[in-house]
């Protein structure tokens, strides 16, 4: 089990209604009546079951109790009935917007502010639609959120050359630094999948082949596992010919990740296992716009708008899944047309950003703070309120928001864990890499 920072904090920014008592019942806000006769005689070990249930902002307002539920964030054994027991939290991790222009043309004189406004973030809960804040205080300078899996957040050092990543659970503050990547780049794409045995990473595109040339030509992956086997960056690929990737994030769904290819309109696969990448046609290629990959559910599926105007199809908001075979797509949803014509008037052509959690997809809409949220479990869309703890600056239907980087948000899917002890292989690893002050 890895070590933890005994000198935590709370990472939640959050306001909460203090439990009033009177004599032997408890009463609070929003439960029933509940005899402390029966309650305070609960056996620890089944009390410790409850609490491994609770979200996390729950657990670390209940760490505020007692000393000893102040202390189960640092005991081995809770922490391992926590991983057998928890149930998932599949929300979302959103950061300001940065964009490539500030990657590259950053002001090395004022640079430290700019990092300083990234080392915060903004979790959101589907469930509740509610809003919390994260910190990232412990980051280093020059660093960016770049991934996301299994409760850690990937940063990437943001100066051209061979990459540096940062394996992150902002929960409780634990930074781990993995080595330096063979090849120096400039923004490529980056893909990270993290299982409590495994971490997998996959870094495409951007090859700095020369200080005036970037190409899409090469990627390279990472792997390391609890049986020993490990490969550091010493796998290569070619990526396929004529590929034209946006720098971003990728997508992993059952052993391969994805990211889109422009121009045309495509999706990139690259099977972690057989060490290959290949083209996968997207649907409806000429007419879409804003084409986004998410994850949800083990499926792999495309969200993009779709214009025809020439056809006379009306314009629509669509989702499809890929089957089985891995080339076909077949459509699964659709946004309601009255609900499109508003979305479309907010959006007003600048393109919008998608998210998948498991049931839950979020749509972010460029350049605003207005974003909209599908539960493919009910079949509902709902507007997501906006976060609190941003400038929204003016904006409106049609507009932009007068403060870009303060309006919009960028985010991942974040599923909230209190331990990731896989990081602890990367602690084994002998290697002459420098780590970070």
């Amino acid at each position: 089990m890895e070590a933890f920072n005994t000198s935590i904090t709370l990472p939640f920014s959050y306001t909460f209604s203090t439990p009033s008592s009177s004599g032997n019942t408890l009463t609070t806000s929003s439960g029933p009546w509940m005899d402390s006769r029966i309650w305070s005689r609960l056996p620890q070990r089944l009390m410790d079951r409850v609490i491994a249930f609770l979200p996390p902002p729950a657990f670390f307002r209940a760490r505020s109790v007692c000393k000893r539920w102040y202390a189960l964030l640092f005991s081995n054994s809770f922490l391992e009935l926590y991983l057998q027991i928890s149930p998932r939290h599949p929300w979302f991790l959103f950061f300001k917007h940065k964009s490539l222009k500030s990657y590259i043309y950053r002001n090395n004189n004022n640079n430290s502010g700019n990092d300083r406004a990234n080392c915060e973030g903004y979790l959101f809960d589907p469930y509740n639609m509610a809003w919390y804040r994260l910190s990232f205080a412990l980051i280093p300078s020059g660093f960016s959120p770049a991934s996301s899996s299994g409760g850690l957040i990937c940063w990437m050092s943001d100066e051209a050359g061979p990459k540096t990543l940062i394996l992150c659970n902002p929960l409780v503050g634990s930074l781990t630094q993995m080595p330096p990547t063979l090849r120096p780049r400039l923004f490529p794409s980056v893909g990270l999948t993290a299982t409590p045995t495994s971490i997998d990473v996959a870094i495409a595109g951007d090859d700095l082949i020369s200080p005036y040339a970037v190409k899409n030509l090469t990627a390279e992956s990472f792997h390391i596992d609890a049986g020993g086997f490990y490969s550091i960056w010493g796998t290569t690929s070619s990526l396929p010919r004529l590929c034209s990737l946006e720098s971003g994030g990728m997508v992993f769904v059952q052993g391969r990740f994805y990211c889109m290819n422009y121009s045309p309109f495509g999706v990139l696969a690259y099977d972690v296992a057989a060490n290959m990448w290949c083209k996968i046609q997207a649907p409806m290629r000429r007419f879409l716009r804003s084409p986004s990959l998410i994850e949800s559910g083990g499926r792999l599926i495309l969200v993009a708008a779709v214009e025809k105007s020439k056809l006379n199809v009306p314009k629509s908001l669509r989702l499809w899944c890929l089957q089985a075979c891995g080339t076909t797509w077949l459509e699964m949803e659709r946004m309601p047309q009255q609900l499109y014509v508003e979305f479309a008037e907010e959006e007003g052509g600048r393109g919008f950003d998608c998210i998948g959690h498991e049931e839950f997809v979020a749509i972010m809409i460029r350049g605003s703070n207005k974003a909209l949220l599908f539960d493919f479990y009910g079949k509902r869309w709902h507007w997501i309120p906006p976060c609190p703890f941003i400038n929204h600056g003016g904006g409106g239907s049609g507009s932009s928001t007068s403060t870009g980087e303060d309006g919009e948000l960028h985010g991942f899917a974040y599923e909230p864990r209190l331990a990731t002890p896989v990081t602890g292989l990367l602690d084994h690893l002998t290697l002459p890499f420098q780590s970070f002050n």
